[in-house]
């Protein structure tokens, strides 16, 4: 039997391998043939991502200051998405009204 197990994509280092990755997926967004992710695909892609790395030990645990700047980038983010805030505020709206 012939040894295999320095051979294919899998044997590689992690680094090379997100290199590859990268090209490809860079390929198919030039070609158009790249998946779009819904918002509630990549929630779930996240969920699964963060669960897995818990599991493995891996998962990066968050400083306070870290978790307060991916707050203020995230907001920024969403702010900047002006038919996302007007939706937000005719909830608000309809909230407000409906308290009365």
């Amino acid at each position: 039997m012939s040894d295999t197990s320095n051979r294919g994509f899998a044997s590689m280092d992690e680094e090379k391998q997100r290199e590859i990755a990268s090209q490809g997926g860079k390929a198919a967004h030039e070609k158009g043939t790249a998946h779009e992710f819904t918002s509630e695909e990549a929630r779930e892609a996240g969920r699964k991502g963060g669960k897995a790395a818990h599991e493995k030990g891996t998962a990066h645990e968050f400083t306070s200051e870290e978790a307060r700047e991916a707050g203020r980038k995230g907001g920024k983010t969403v702010s900047e998405d002006r038919e996302h805030m007007a939706e937000i505020g005719r909830k608000g709206g309809k909230k407000s009204n409906s308290d009365g």
